[in-house]
């Protein structure tokens, strides 16, 4: 069986059967095509050690189209797919190279940005929220703050999908999980806030008024926000409130894990709140969360040498 056909399996497996979402089936058959790119499209049964040994030498060598080479976690990340590849071919009786003669590279993740408070307030008081995108821009911010979403996650939140009364609701996330979002007080009453100047019955959430970056649709209403106009919004905010560091919608879930850490939340309850299927994941936090243990140390300990 050649590799272009088992690939095709493959990640028709990874979507039906085991219920990825359509991103990262994509990221896996990129990562896999880029092994066909190297190997040729041989049959499965020809994958050696060696050949294992000569792609990661390829990968580390790698260079994309715009002559940037690929980052450690980038080429574990092709070894990870390549991995689950070789496991699907023994779980079919599909004579192959064992997973297990793949071991991945140590990777040292960078460490996460996040915001203070004291910046997230900074940020939000450059907001007009005399007008409409304000309004919406201010619900947006403090939305992605109050509940750790994700931006995909915010931006295909319909309006019936939130209770502002109760201040949670479910969202489905990475791997088409379920779980629990909750809302601040304050968070919950600019959303309302921007609820109420709303003229239209659309049922996202949040829309463009953009007549560009929002086109009519057929129906003659404004289309749904995307992602990327929300990157861009945040991090023009950011830069207003004289932020340097760099500052996007994932910040701000990194702030709201870091804020609940800092002031006593347990690892695991982060982990549940943020949707993580592995708590290694959620551990990258700790990093932050012990820098700030040693700042409190440093100013409340008291030193013996006086």
């Amino acid at each position: 069986m050649y590799l272009s056909e088992m690939i095709n399996d493959f990640t028709e497996h990874l979507e039906v059967e085991g219920g990825r979402s359509l991103k990262t089936v994509e990221n896996y058959r990129l990562y896999l095509e880029r092994f066909m790119e190297f190997a040729d499209d041989i049959t499965v049964d020809k994958i050696t050690t060696e050949m294992i040994r000569k792609f990661r030498l390829w990968l580390n060598r790698y260079k994309n189209y715009n002559d940037q080479e690929l980052s450690l976690i980038t080429q574990s990340y092709h070894l990870i797919a390549l991995r689950g590849f070789l496991t699907y071919l023994s779980r079919r009786d599909v004579p192959s190279l064992s997973a297990d003669k793949i071991i991945l590279p140590k990777t040292v993740r960078e460490q996460v940005t996040f915001l203070h408070y004291d910046e997230v307030s900074n940020l939000l008081d450059q907001i007009d929220v005399g007008t409409d995108v304000g309004l919406r821009d201010r619900a947006i911010i403090e939305l992605l703050f109050s509940s750790g979403l994700r931006v995909s996650e915010l931006v295909n939140l319909n309006r019936d999908h939130i209770n502002l009364g109760r201040r949670e609701f479910m969202v489905r996330g990475k791997g088409q999980k379920d779980r629990p979002v909750f809302v601040s007080k304050g968070a919950a009453e600019r959303v309302e806030d921007y609820l109420a100047v709303r003229q239209d019955s659309l049922a996202p959430l949040f829309i463009s008024y953009s007549k560009n970056a929002g086109q009519l649709n057929t129906s003659g209403n404004y289309r749904r926000l995307s992602a990327r106009s929300i990157q861009r919004m945040v991090a023009q905010y950011a830069r207003l409130a004289g932020i340097t560091k760099h500052v996007s919608p994932h910040t701000l879930r990194h702030s709201f894990a870091t804020d609940l850490l800092m002031n006593g939340a347990d690892l695991r309850s982060v982990q549940a709140m943020l949707g993580h299927s592995n708590i290694s994941t959620t551990q990258v936090y700790t990093h932050v969360t012990d820098q700030h243990l040693k700042e409190v140390f440093e100013k409340f300990h008291s030193d013996t040498d006086k």
